[in-house]
This record gives C-alpha cells, sequence and structure tokens, in this order.
C-alpha cells in the first residue's frame, strides 16, 4: 500500500473498499507504519503519497499485461486485512503473490484493520487459486508451498480459534 508511489505511473488496483481506506484512514495507517519501525518522517511522507486505486477489484480480474501475458486479481479477502488481494501469474508453476496474507519469515503479523476470523478462510482461497503445485510469495520471507500455507492456514485457525 504505502509503496505504490514508487511506481510513477503505474495503474494502481485494489480491493473494493480500499479507496475508503485512504480517504478516511489515514492517520491509523501512518501510526500502524510507525509502530512496526518505519521512521515517523517517512510514514507521513508515505502517506501522504499514498495512491488511491484507479481499479476496485471484486472477486476476480484478469489483467492483459501485453505480449500474450495476463494474470489474475484476486479478491481473496478480508484476512490480513479487511481488503487483501492476490495475484496468480499462471505458468509452470503458477506463482500466486500472496502479500502479507503468508509471511515465511516470522509470525504472522495481525494489525487493527485485521479480520483474524475470516483470514484462515483467505489462506483456503489463495490455496483454491493456486492449487497444489503453485509457488507462494509472501508478503515477508521466501516462496513457499502448499504445504506451508496450509500449516500457516492451521496455526491461524488455532491461534484465533476458527476452524
Amino acid at each position: 500500500v504505502l509503496g505504490a508511489p514508487a511506481f510513477a505511473g503505474a495503474e494502481v488496483y485494489g480491493a473494493v473498499g480500499l479507496d475508503v481506506v485512504f480517504r478516511h484512514e489515514r492517520e491509523a495507517l501512518r501510526r500502524d507504519a510507525v509502530e512496526h519501525g518505519v521512521p515517523a518522517g517517512e510514514a507521513e511522507a508515505a502517506v501522504r503519497a499514498l495512491v488511491p486505486p484507479a481499479h476496485a477489484v471484486s472477486g476476480e480480474w484478469t489483467l492483459d499485461l501485453g505480449g500474450g501475458r495476463q494474470v489474475l486479481l484476486a479478491n481473496v479477502g478480508p484476512g490480513h486485512t479487511a481488503h487483501d488481494l492476490a495475484v496468480l501469474v499462471p505458468g509452470s508453476p503458477e506463482v500466486v503473490f500472496c502479500g502479507d496474507l503468508v509471511e515465511e519469515s516470522g509470525e504472522p503479523q495481525a494489525g487493527p484493520d485485521a479480520v483474524p476470523s475470516r483470514w484462515p478462510d483467505a489462506l483456503d482461497r489463495l490455496l483454491n487459486l493456486g492449487g497444489e503445485d503453485a509457488l507462494y510469495v509472501p508478503g515477508h520471507g521466501a516462496a513457499v508451498d502448499a504445504g506451508f500455507v496450509r500449516r500457516q492456514r492451521d496455526a491461524l485457525a488455532a491461534r484465533f480459534g476458527v476452524s
């Protein structure tokens, strides 16, 4: 979310409702960034430079990248946030960019906008999207396989008391 301004001129896609967060929850975004180690001045500058999504994704959206290459954007949340968007890159293997729904380098972190009771469901949707043989790219850490995502799903279900 805070990194989109680095890609000047790029079309920005986001899950339905993310534009509302950008309009009404800027201070909460800034505060959360600072609490997670971003220097206050950098967090303030990042929030000022937020790029609202020009395209709201509800369900799935096939995006043509040109040259015969397409990717699938999937609104798989809520989970880590109320607006989790994943990207499926078809191929062999298929690659799923998971954002912070999956974290390999440590325990998944749940901020104030997390929906813990729905997070395991979001991971089930990721697994259905990519399948058993896909490569899953987490928001933090090294790429993982479906087994890792499934174990993290089960740990989150236990952690938050959901099935």
